[in-house]
């Protein structure tokens, strides 16, 4: 078993997707609350940290030798949203994340961020990161890969980093696009929205044909929960949703008008297998929803660099 530790790792989208490709966790660092006990409560074996990343790269040396360094970092700082001030924005965590990796050295890297990261505005910021990861001894890529491709009913377009050693790097590919399209809205909740007895959840599902737009976790600054701006609600309205709040049940038997989505919904949505449990209030929980990467997309990722480690390390036996 390959082994890894995960760096702001959330409510556990990406450490589920490695878990599913077949990496242990040695430990999840998440600084808040309400996310570490969503991955307590549904891994109570893993070793959840938590706290600030700048206070765990000064124990990474004790994860020297992992197998894979993974992490979601927040993604304010290349976010159209954000401002995009990439190395001026106080959230920026690569140079924490790339102290951790010179201090564990690990034989791969996989980090999620937003599509803002490849805009031209930051050619030279991802340049530098290639150059300081190739200092460790990395080859480094990335890709902007969509959710859909991988059979999570969202558009959600993230770029996957991934750095492996030199002399394994040639073995990875990214992971193809999946044969079949991912299912409608309405075919991935229709069985949801009728938990209530709803008798228009089968008419609100045929007109629900499209893939949902991004879900939008939304920032602790601002507002409680709901499905994104208004561009986005518009989007959603024309799925038949109500995207100004987040629902707390499934609709009534006599309900008339738009549905809004539960949190379980939105979890479905993101490719969360139905029995994964967030823990918190309505808006706790849906920002841990919201702000996740994809299972099934980091399922796909890491499992291409688990193969590539693997037949690089079955290369060097037979070469010995």
């Amino acid at each position: 078993m390959l082994t890894s530790i995960e760096l702001c790792a959330g409510a556990g989208g990406q450490a589920l997707g490695l878990e599913m490709a077949g990496f242990e966790h040695e430990a999840l660092v998440e600084i808040d609350p309400h996310c570490c006990a969503t991955l307590r409560h549904n891994r109570p074996e893993w070793n959840v940290q938590e706290e600030d990343l700048k206070l765990f790269k000064e124990r990474a040396s004790d994860y020297k030798g992992v197998d894979l360094v993974a992490g979601g970092l927040p993604c304010p700082p290349f976010s159209v949203a954000g401002k995009q001030l990439g190395a001026r924005d106080e959230r920026n965590l690569f140079p924490d994340a790339l102290d951790i990796i010179d201090a564990a050295r690990p034989r791969a890297v996989m980090i999620e961020n937003v599509r803002g990261f490849l805009d031209p505005v930051f050619k030279e910021y991802r340049e530098e990161l290639r150059i300081q990861l190739k200092k460790l001894g990395y080859v480094t890529d990335w890709k902007l890969l969509n959710a859909s491709d991988f059979g999570v009913p969202q558009l959600r377009p993230r770029v996957a980093i991934v750095a492996i050693e030199a002399n394994r790097f040639e073995a990875f590919e990214w992971p193809g696009i999946m044969p079949h399209r991912a299912k409608t809205v309405g075919e991935t909740l229709v069985d949801l929205m009728a938990a209530g007895g709803w008798r228009g959840a089968k008419t609100w599902a045929a007109r629900a044909s499209e893939i949902a737009p991004t879900v939008v976790g939304g920032s602790k600054k601002h507002g409680g929960p709901d499905l994104g701006p208004t561009r986005a609600k518009k989007a959603w309205a024309a799925l038949g949703v109500n995207g100004m709040t987040i629902a707390d049940t499934a609709p009534e038997r006599d309900f008339v008008g738009m549905p809004r989505l539960t949190v379980p919904m939105v979890a479905r949505l993101q490719g969360f297998p139905d029995d994964w449990h967030f823990v918190g209030r309505k808006t706790a929980a849906y920002r841990q929803v919201g702000n996740a990467f994809p299972p099934p997309v980091a399922q796909a990722v890491a499992g291409n660099i688990l193969a590539a480690l693997q037949s690089n390390s079955r290369a060097r036996r037979r070469t010995a």
